[in-house]
């Protein structure tokens, strides 16, 4: 008979012995279940008896609370005011409206045109915007290996998935990326980043048009029409013809470009940046940031909400009185109302605003924007009474869905993609200046609650 080695059953006891009491013992998902709550607690105990103490530079209720409203950035492209609202170097939406220039018979903005405004801080000529667009359409060549993988994708894929893995495809394309790798000295970071957010920008919306037409037309592509201004090529590209959606996309694509340096999408592209990734790689991030519910994922929310909220009214006319039943049944069964509410806007969104007024002129009679517009008159006296939102006024996204939906852009799942092509303009051109100025890695100090708890302990006297 073979005998084990002595050492090996020595070893064998203590394992059967865990076999034994593995049973008995709770999985790390079990203990994780019961320790949270306890946690959260603890937590919810601090902040209520000393959020207001000060912990360096700010108070313990914004460390726990997403650092909101701590002034521990510097952002030259936009800053949003809580009153104002948002001021692109010191323009208000208004002001872009009336002085950057517009497209041949147009009254809106040009993207381009803010995006010279962002990286410069001036007001540019049409001549200096039209010798912007032939830059862009030199420049928008997507390489094949690109568009062969977004074909590829699954047509299930969330197009903000897409977008990222067709911005990160392009990014063996970086020209600050092989300058790095060249030895470049840091005083000239700025030339090749200034290529790659010109390179970009310019391919965003070919990258974009890909995803529409893959996703949703069978991969039915339309080539680019290099006579057209930058946005409405993209417009083109995705398979519209209306002048008046091109309009609508050159207001989309101009204020949806920025929001100073605090929201996730451009204070994640800025922090990435930091490391010296290259502007692909920062962008992408950034992207994925956007692509979150709390973020711009938000307008698609908004739509499906409304929808809901029709069927509710259950064929009633929407009127003040049956608008504001309605409202009170989403917020008594405990529910928010999308659209409404700003972390830092007190005023009606100026991005609202200015949709609703084009709305107002083009669109009156839409059944949906008549909801809208109720719901606009009613909402913030209902949020007002109800007393648990700080901003009862609509933010951008209580109103761009219901315009795109006006000129048949259905498709709700791809909006935060046009969100993002517009939000490159504001993310890359602040990009751009952070490594032209030398701006450094980005590294707040962090703590741990129960660091938080010997923090009070010491300083409560």
């Amino acid at each position: 008979m073979v005998r084990p080695a002595v050492g090996a059953a020595r070893l064998s006891q203590p394992f059967a012995a865990a076999s034994r009491s593995f049973a008995t013992e709770k999985t790390l998902k079990e203990r994780f279940a019961e320790l949270y709550p306890l946690k959260a607690a603890e937590i919810k105990e601090i902040k209520a008896k000393h959020g207001d103490m000060v912990l360096g530079n700010c108070t313990i209720e914004q460390a726990y609370g997403g650092m909101r409203s701590v002034k521990c950035m510097v952002y030259e492209t936009s800053v949003l005011d809580s009153e104002e609202g948002i001021r692109f170097r010191g323009l208000s939406i208004p002001e872009c409206q009336a002085q950057l220039p517009k497209a041949p018979g147009g009254e809106e903005p040009l993207p381009e045109a803010i995006f010279w405004l962002m990286v410069t801080g001036e007001v540019p000529t049409e001549a200096q915007v039209r010798g912007l667009t032939k830059e862009f359409h030199a420049r928008s060549e997507v390489p094949k290996a690109t568009e062969d993988l977004i074909l590829s994708l699954p047509k299930g894929m969330h197009p903000m998935t897409q977008l990222s893995i067709g911005i990160m495809s392009l990014q063996q394309g970086s020209k600050f990326a092989a300058a790095y790798q060249a030895g470049v000295h840091k005083s000239t970071y700025w030339d090749p980043v200034f290529e790659d957010t010109l390179d970009l920008v310019a391919k965003l919306p070919r990258v974009a048009a890909l995803i529409y037409r893959h996703t949703y037309f069978d991969d039915k592509l339309i080539p680019a029409d290099h006579s057209l201004d930058w946005s409405a090529n993209y417009s083109k590209m995705m398979g519209f013809s209306d002048p008046k959606f091109d309009e609508l996309m050159r207001l989309y694509l101009t204020i949806h470009s920025d929001h100073e340096g605090g929201n996730v999408s451009a204070h994640t592209t800025h922090l990435v940046g930091s490391t010296l990734s290259d502007p692909y790689l920062s962008l992408a991030a950034g992207m994925n940031g956007l692509a979150g519910p709390l973020h711009g994922l938000a307008n698609q929310e908004v739509l499906r909400w409304l929808r809901g909220f029709k069927e509710k009214l259950g064929g009633q006319a929407v009127t003040k009185d049956a608008v504001t039943k309605a409202l009170w049944d989403t917020l008594n069964a405990g529910q928010v109302v999308p659209g409404y509410g700003h972390a830092v806007l007190r005023k009606p969104d100026p991005r609202y605003m200015c949709q609703r007024e084009f709305a107002l002129k083009h669109l009156k009679d839409d059944e949906l924007f008549h909801l809208v517009s109720t719901i606009f008159e009613v909402a913030p006296g209902v949020l007002t009474e109800h007393g648990k939102t700080k901003n009862p006024f609509p933010n951008v996204d209580a109103h761009s869905g219901v315009l795109l939906m006006h000129y048949g852009c259905t498709q709700e799942d791809y909006y935060t993609v046009m969100f993002g092509v517009s939000r490159a303009l504001g993310v890359l051109a602040q990009l751009l200046w952070s490594r032209a100025v030398g701006f450094p890695l980005e590294r707040p100090k962090s703590m741990s609650t129960e660091g938080i708890k010997k923090f009070i302990a010491a300083n409560s006297k």
